[in-house]
């Protein structure tokens, strides 16, 4: 099915250097430097733009031909920047500057990992949230004070700013982009093909100790499936302990060590991520779509939308909602 809207998603300019990190640049060509002509015109154009002059040489000796210099980046609605090639190595003042600039015109910058070493340099996340792989976040705090660094989320959106966490958190971050520009259906297509799931929430844990769709046999394995399958029921701590045969303490030490959240968390998270397909994919009033998920009020799905996503039910529908519903 075509992409039916008709924004123009504008080029996407990826920057390349001498010991490129080869998954985050990858991640970001799968996502939009593959011709996709099921998403129809107004799908992403892409190109590579070269950091500095000279010969560039991925890991494991893989050589990278750009399609252009960092003159690309004053043409592109989007940039890119893969994990650099290490957080102690200089950025170049060219690749600052021309970042600078581009972000002043309008353009928005985006990094996936280390990346945000790269946009730290630039004084582009100066006084923003920002985030970057767990086992560098201390580093990116100590270098940079004047930067918010969230450690434990997966990504950020701060509107032209957005940084990623570990690797393959930068996928999460670019099917968000995709949502932001053309909606819903878009991402879960793009999402499909890359066999992955279609939206991780941004404030969601980087590192999760044992994720239970991994575990086979897990005890929360049907507690899980329950709660997913009856969001609008009371789920408080006492019944959930007691659908795994656990003493109250025991289960909430278990759900965390599993999930890597607290289960009042994990339960928040799933009945905002189930609204949200109510308000994209239903004609579902705000007060229905509450209490089908849990809430019971408007104003408190209101409250948590606010708090959690900085928006309101009604504005995410607007913005989000399929084109056959609009």
């Amino acid at each position: 099915m075509k992409n039916t809207r008709q924004t123009d998603a504008g080029l996407v300019v990826v920057v390349v250097y001498d010991g490129l990190s080869l998954f985050e640049y990858g991640c970001a060509v799968e996502v939009f430097g593959l011709p996709r002509p099921e998403m129809g015109d107004g799908w992403y154009r892409f190109a590579t733009a070269a950091a500095e002059p000279g010969s560039l040489r991925g890991g494991g000796g893989i050589q990278v031909q750009a399609d252009g210099g960092l003159e690309l980046l004053s043409k592109a609605k989007t940039i890119i920047i893969p994990g650099w090639r290490g957080i102690a190595e200089p950025v170049p003042d060219e690749l600052c500057l021309a970042l600078r600039k581009a972000n002043k015109r309008g353009a928005r910058v985006m990094s996936i990992c280390t990346g945000a070493f790269v946009l730290a340099a630039a004084g582009l996340l100066d006084g923003k949230r920002a985030t970057t792989h767990w086992r560098h976040a201390a580093g990116l705090a100590d270098r940079y004070p004047s930067i918010s660094v969230e450690p434990d989320v997966l990504y950020i959106d701060a509107g032209d700013v957005l940084t990623s966490a570990g690797s393959a958190a930068g996928i999460d971050l670019c099917l968000h982009l995709i949502r932001r520009d053309l909606g819903p259906r878009a991402a879960n297509q793009v999402a499909r093909r890359l066999v992955m799931p279609p939206h991780r929430e941004g404030g969601q844990a980087q590192y999760v100790e044992e994720p239970v769709q991994r575990r086979s046999g897990s005890t929360l394995t049907p507690l899980v499936d329950a709660v997913r399958c009856g969001l609008a029921e009371d789920w408080s701590i006492t019944r959930m302990a007691a659908a795994t045969a656990m003493s109250g303490r025991s289960f909430q030490r278990h759900f965390v060590s599993t999930m890597g959240m607290p289960p009042g968390e994990w339960l928040l998270g799933e009945r905002l991520a189930r609204a949200r397909e109510l308000l994209e994919e239903s004609t579902l009033s705000v007060d229905e779509i509450a209490s089908a998920v849990g809430f019971g009020a408007a104003a408190t799905l209101r409250n948590h939308f606010r708090t959690r996503l900085g928006t309101s039910p009604g504005y995410y529908r607007e913005r989000f909602k399929a084109s056959d519903l609009a």
